[in-house]
């Protein structure tokens, strides 16, 4: 059995790390290499780093700042934003990324998943999803940072992603995100029950609780969480502190 992870999200906008509440990232939080610096310190299992606007402005991911960051990171690296082709991807991984994100391009390029699942093998592929919950109970999939709804449904989407090679699928309820008020765990539940990757939970973490639930009522394999440790004092050591005392299987 895999042991769980806990993973803190970097979100990058510009020349900063920022969060907000519902993907309205406006705070600021401080330096990306700060942040690295300080979660080497704090036995981190993995690293989330997403580039929020890359996509939006039509960028290409930043390779110089990666190449900086996976210097001093000594933990595997996630890296998303403004990733189009499997030469931004092969290029991501020559500077130091472990694993590559996507999102829009899993929804408009879903061949790039195969493509780059076949040249560097699936645990480089982890595809995310951010969905919102609509009035009448029913999940919807956006791309660009939560702006663009694309009609698609977040367990079908996952279901395609681990077809075309996807090792991992990064999920993310917009509705929670920011409000550490919980995971959405039925929205975990519904895609972790209907593939058989793993699915991290991300989006709503406000306690180590609520990560025992996302693991446990949620069957997610692995937590990722940002407001939680930008602005509360609980570290990704005392969670999985807690998940081990809860009978979770972690690297301590």
């Amino acid at each position: 059995m895999l042991k769980v992870r806990v993973m803190p999200t970097l979100l990058f906008k510009e020349m900063g790390l920022v969060k907000g509440i519902g993907f309205d990232s406006w705070r600021r939080v401080g330096s990306a290499m700060q942040a690295v610096k300080v979660y080497n310190m704090r036995e981190v299992d993995e690293l989330i780093f997403l580039d929020i606007t890359a996509t939006s402005k039509q960028q290409r991911p930043d390779f110089a700042l990666v190449d900086d960051l996976a210097d001093e990171c000594f933990m595997p690296l996630t890296v998303g934003g403004g990733i189009r082709t499997l030469d931004d991807a092969q290029k991501l991984l020559r500077v130091g990324a472990d694993k590559i994100a996507i999102n829009t391009a899993a929804v408009e390029i879903p061949e790039l998943i195969t493509q780059i699942s076949e040249r560097f093998g699936a645990q480089c592929v982890v595809v995310s999803i951010d969905a919102r919950c609509h009035p009448d109970g029913r999940y919807e999939v956006f791309t660009h940072s939560g702006t663009t709804a694309t009609g698609r449904e977040p367990v079908q989407l996952a279901q395609e992603a681990e077809r075309r090679g996807a090792g991992e699928i990064l999920l993310t309820s917009i509705d929670r995100d920011g409000t550490m008020t919980g995971y959405d765990l039925m929205l975990i539940r519904q895609v972790s029950d209907a593939v058989s990757i793993p699915v991290i939970a991300s989006g709503g973490a406000g306690s180590y609780e609520h990560m025992a639930q996302a693991l446990h009522e949620g069957n997610a394999a692995a937590v990722a969480a940002a407001s939680i440790f930008h602005f509360t004092q609980q570290t990704p050591l005392e969670a999985k502190q807690y998940l081990h005392e809860q009978g979770f299987k972690v690297r301590l």
